[in-house]
């Protein structure tokens, strides 16, 4: 858990999200309260549950980028889960507790990469050390020229230059069991699991490139140095302290059971969702997880249904509540202008390959905003997904014409460009084919 204050996670928040104060202080907050309670004794720590969050706001304004974004800051555990999934036709008790499994799972994989890294360089000379050897077999003939060692040290020099990254060899890997799916929408279950031993340690010869064989190579080296017992022992720490788990759309399971219908599925869904968020224990691969510290946030739009409208005891449990506003010209600005790898950046770094240097002034960039917002109140409002829409079709052209041995050539968008090509995007508003 990285000790940042909240401002300082709201200054990092703002690299990337425009806006949204009120979320990203909210979330500062909640995140900054989990490291506090990491450095208070045990049995008070055991007293402080977060306080869950639940964020209302249109769709494309940043709600499920702020959770995201958070999780990434601390490295965290993080997993989106969409409460309509649970409401689909034959829903018997569908599996709510397989968000949790998905969230160990997640930990898993973050602990396991940060203890790669840590065993990366013993891994990588224990890895070059076995590709010299296979090297130096299927080079038997130029082998018995040279002394062993200077021959050796040769295909060593060599194979950092990538000097055999294409060269074919044969070498013995792990055959790992592929996982099946016994249960459609549960978990992946490696035969290997089931049968034991049966299946471990199984070799089978296969014929690769140098560098595919070194990738191999280093993940088999890595798993002989990485201890399997602790990286799930803190898998599962990770999970239950540091774990977020974003619930989206949860506005379209809130409704009253006395309506009827589907009402009364959508009620049943927010009382299975409820033991989750409360706490309880879920029963996952690498051992059981409580759930009473794991960050709860929710996010719905709430056009139609309110907060008020989900069961009470799911209410209790989201005390803090925040509204995030639409876009404005001025924040589809600074989304083109401020963000890291912003959009504009983007699409230049994508046609620079095809030798296009693309330049943006300040009233294409304005010119942009205007359009996005206009199209926004005019049809359904998406927020920032409406730049892609612009975007997209503003350049149009010149992704399509690009490409070829072209020299270098620059373009320059100006407030000209962007009307003149977007005349029938803000004609007709006909954009059915790039709404997804």
């Amino acid at each position: 858990m990285m000790d940042l204050s909240p401002k300082q996670i709201v200054y990092k928040l703002d690299k990337y999200i425009i806006g949204q104060d009120e979320a990203k202080k909210a979330v500062a907050i909640a995140l900054r309260n989990r490291y506090r309670r990491a450095q208070l004794p045990v049995e008070i720590r055991e007293e402080i549950t977060p306080k869950n969050i639940i964020m209302k706001g249109p769709t494309g304004v940043g709600k499920t980028e702020i959770a995201r974004r958070l999780a990434k800051l601390v490295k965290a555990p993080f997993v989106k889960v969409e409460a309509t999934k649970y409401t689909e036709v034959g829903y018997v008790g569908k599996d709510v507790e397989g968000m949790i499994r998905d969230l160990a799972e997640c930990a898993y994989r973050l602990v396991k990469a940060e203890k790669a890294d840590e065993v990366k360089a013993k891994a990588t000379a224990a890895a070059e050390r076995r590709l010299v050897k296979v090297l130096s077999d299927a080079k038997k003939e130029e082998r018995d020229k040279l002394a062993k060692e200077v021959f050796e040290a040769n295909l060593l020099e060599g194979l950092r230059r990538g000097e055999y990254d294409n060269f074919m060899v044969e070498m013995e890997v792990m055959d790992e069991p592929q996982p099946m799916e016994l249960v459609p929408g549960g978990a992946a279950i490696s035969i290997g699991s089931i049968f034991g031993d049966m299946f471990q340690n199984k070799k089978k010869k296969r014929r690769l490139s140098v560098r595919e064989a070194f990738q191999i190579s280093l993940a088999e080296e890595s798993e002989k140095l990485m201890d399997e017992d602790a990286i799930k022992a803190e898998a599962l720490y990770r999970a239950e302290n540091d774990g977020i788990v974003f619930i989206d759309e949860i506005d379209k399971i809130a409704g009253k059971g006395n309506r009827g219908g589907a009402d009364v599925s959508r009620e049943g869904v927010q009382r299975d969702i409820l033991p989750i968020v409360e706490g309880s224990t879920v029963v996952t691969k690498y051992g059981p997880i409580k759930t009473d510290f794991i960050l709860f946030i929710a996010a719905g739009a709430f056009h139609v249904a309110a907060v008020e409208d989900l069961i009470p005891e799911l209410q209790g449990r989201f005390p803090v509540s925040v509204e995030l506003q639409s876009l404005t010209k001025e924040d589809f600005v600074k989304i083109l202008t401020e963000t890291e790898n912003s959009l504009t950046f983007q699409y230049g770094q994508l046609l620079s390959v095809d030798n296009i240097n693309l330049e943006f002034d300040g009233g294409a960039i304005e010119r942009i905003a205007e359009i996005s917002v206009e199209l926004n109140l005019t049809s359904e409002d998406i927020g920032a997904r409406r730049l892609h829409t612009v975007m997209e079709y503003l350049l149009e052209d010149i992704s399509f014409n690009a490409g070829g041995d072209y020299p270098m050539f620059t373009l320059k968008i100006d407030r000209k460009y962007v009307d003149e090509h977007l005349q029938k995007l803000t004609g007709d508003r006909n954009l059915k084919k790039y709404i997804l």
